[in-house]
Parts: structure tokens; C-alpha cells; sequence
């Protein structure tokens, strides 16, 4: 064999090599193009959906998330948007989510739209406090309620959550009760799929449910952290992008892109275990509107359980700011209904687990 037919399969390997080399090169462009179009769409969201609180932090949040110490979001679902409304609205759901990065815990406490609070010299439903003054004064009121420091808050409207499932693909729950309610057609215990639509029927009805809003409050969490651990889990570009245009138009948030990161990789394994509780009160009738009032100590026990996972020291500030009115009467007892194994209605001290074995992609 002559030696040019010998060098030619030598050549020929060394040009496949070349090819091959060119082609990762370009791989690793498109993919380094993707990478930084993801990062500066989340940026430019960030951007969009920043709203400084009026109401100062009562601690340094730089400082908090720096040191990776427990931190609470105020989590306010609006009502707009829903129905149509342009109104600004009331917050039907207000969650505060203890995040503690070392315990891998978020702890939920949900908070009933119709809890009696002092705002301005009047009372009101704790809910209003959003339309007298937006997540300000929704945050201030929080923090006068129950003596605990709101680090960040996020306020997302009711048909901002349908269009959100959507854009993860849906979400699975495991309803705690059988109904049907506009979209939402379940049965209780039947692990279920859910679109956007189904999912905000799923978590609007109330009156069917013999735990009334506390019921509601249950599906309410259970449709968020659905929504949470499905968008930890998606990788593809599309998706991703997808989910930050139904964010962009309908959250709005004190936290800026860098708090964004830093509560994604230092927080990310908070939502690995979750528990849950409710602010519980006595159904009361004050000038002819129906509130759940929070008794002193009610309010101590879940303030102190949010104090202990912050590192905090129990409360010595709250005193008993019950409207003592004539015409305030008493029309039926607090909830009395119970889950197997917790010491109040949805107050669970058995964590639910999430599987860690996947890792969360980056996100905002």
C-alpha cells in the first residue's frame, strides 16, 4: 500500500474531528445565547414587576438573605383580574411564607380574608387593608396583627394564577373534599390534573365546603406549592419563557432581580418540606358584617410559631385589640374542625416531602 493511501484515513479523521469541534463550538454558542436571552428575560421581568413597599422592612433584608436566615414573604392573592375587575381589589388570600434555608422548610400561615383588624381608627376585614393602601398597608397590618417582620411580599391577581398553571403545564392535587365548582370536578382523595381554569374554580369555592374558608385556604395552598414545585422542575427555554410573561403581567413585588436570585440559590431547597396553619377566630357580627375575630391568644400561638422559625424570641408587643362595641354579637363558635394529628384546623405538624432528587434550574 502506497504511503499516500495510508495517510488519507488519518487526514479524514483529523477533518471529522475539525467538524465535530465546530460543531460543539456552535452548540456551545447557541447554547451560551439561550442561557444569556433567559437570564436578561428574567432581568427585564424583574424589572416590570418591581413595586418598592412604602412601608419600611423592620429588618435588614440584605443583611437576612446574605446569611441565609429564615425570611417571610407576604404571598396576597387579588381578586382582580379574575372576573374582569380593574378595580385594585381585595386580598382574598394573604399567606405569610416562612422561608428557612438551613431546615430546608417553608412554613404557610394563612391568614382568613375576614379577620378583624384596626386600620386607620376603623375596623375592617383584613382584606381591605389592600385597597385602602396596596401591599403596604396589607404588609403594616400583618405585622401589627401578629408582631412579626414581613421581609418581602408578592401580590398576584386571581386570573394572573389561571394563566400561570397554565404556563407550567397544569398542576396535580389531591382534593380533601368531593365538588364541583365552575370549571373545578373533583373527588376527594383522586390525585387530579388540573388546567388554569379548573384550578382557579378549585381554589375560589367556598361555600360548599363545611370548613368554609378555612377549607378554601387549604386548596389555596395546595394549588401555590403545586404551582412552585412544577416551575422549579422545568428546564425547556419555551416553558420557561412562557411562565415569565404570565408573571410580568400579573405579580407585582419588592423583590428586585439580585433578591430574586439569591432567594432561588440559597432558598431553593426550602420548599422541600412544608407546613401549614391558619389564623383561627369566632365568627362575630360587628355593625351587621360577619368577621372572624382572632382572640389574643390565637394570635400569640401563631405569632410565636412564626418567631421560632425565624430564630425570633417569643412576642411580648401583642395586646388584645378585640373591638368592644354593643353592638358586636356573637353569632357561632370558632371552627371546631380538626385534621388527624394537629393541634388546630390545617395546622399540620407533619411536613410534606418533595422529592430532591431532581435539580431546580435556575429561575428569577
Amino acid at each position: 500500500m502506497s504511503e499516500k493511501h495510508m495517510q488519507t484515513p488519518k487526514k479524514n479523521r483529523r477533518k471529522i474531528w475539525w467538524l465535530v469541534g465546530i460543531i460543539v463550538l456552535v452548540l456551545a454558542i447557541l447554547g451560551g445565547f439561550k442561557a444569556y436571552s433567559m437570564y436578561t428575560n428574567a432581568q427585564h421581568t424583574a424589572k416590570q414587576t418591581y413595586q418598592k413597599a412604602k412601608t419600611p422592612t423592620i429588618r435588614n433584608v440584605s443583611k437576612v438573605i446574605k446569611n441565609k436566615k429564615p425570611l417571610n414573604v407576604l404571598i396576597l392573592g387579588t381578586d382582580t383580574g379574575a372576573l374582569g375587575r380593574k378595580n385594585k381589589g381585595l386580598s382574598d388570600t394573604m399567606i405569610v411564607a416562612t422561608l428557612n434555608a438551613q431546615k430546608e422548610t417553608t412554613y404557610m400561615t394563612s391568614i382568613p380574608r375576614d379577620t378583624e383588624v384596626t386600620i386607620n381608627n376603623t375596623t375592617e376585614k383584613i382584606n381591605a387593608a389592600y385597597t385602602i393602601g396596596g401591599a403596604s398597608q396589607s404588609i403594616k397590618t400583618v405585622q401589627t396583627l401578629l408582631d412579626v417582620p414581613i421581609d418581602f411580599y408578592v401580590v398576584m391577581n386571581m386570573g394572573g394564577l389561571k394563566e400561570l398553571v397554565n404556563s407550567v403545564g397544569g398542576v396535580d392535587v389531591t382534593p380533601p373534599l368531593t365538588f364541583k365548582y365552575g370549571a373545578a370536578n373533583v373527588k376527594k382523595g383522586v390525585k387530579t390534573h388540573l388546567n388554569g381554569k379548573q384550578a382557579l374554580s378549585y381554589s375560589r369555592m367556598r361555600y360548599d365546603d363545611p370548613d368554609g374558608d378555612y377549607g378554601r385556604q387549604k386548596r389555596q395552598r395546595q394549588i401555590i406549592l403545586a404551582v412552585v414545585r412544577k416551575a422549579l422542575s422545568i428546564s425547556s427555554v419555551t416553558r420557561f419563557q412562557t411562565i415569565l410573561n404570565s408573571v410580568q403581567k400579573n405579580m407585582k413585588t419588592n423583590l428586585t432581580f439580585n433578591d430574586m436570585l439569591a432567594l432561588r440559590f440559597s432558598y431553593k431547597n426550602a420548599s422541600h418540606h412544608i407546613k401549614s396553619t391558619t389564623l383561627e377566630g369566632e365568627s362575630q357580627t360587628i355593625d351587621g358584617l360577619s368577621y372572624q375575630v382572632a382572640s389574643l391568644s390565637e394570635r400569640r400561638r401563631v405569632s410565636n410559631k412564626i418567631r421560632k422559625e425565624l430564630g425570633l424570641s417569643a412576642t411580648k408587643k401583642l395586646t388584645d385589640t378585640t373591638n368592644t362595641t354593643t353592638n358586636q354579637t356573637t353569632t357561632s363558635a370558632s371552627s371546631s374542625s380538626t385534621d388527624t394529628g394537629t393541634t388546630s384546623a390545617y395546622d399540620s405538624s407533619t411536613s410534606q416531602t418533595t422529592s430532591s432528587s431532581a435539580t431546580p434550574n435556575p429561575a428569577p
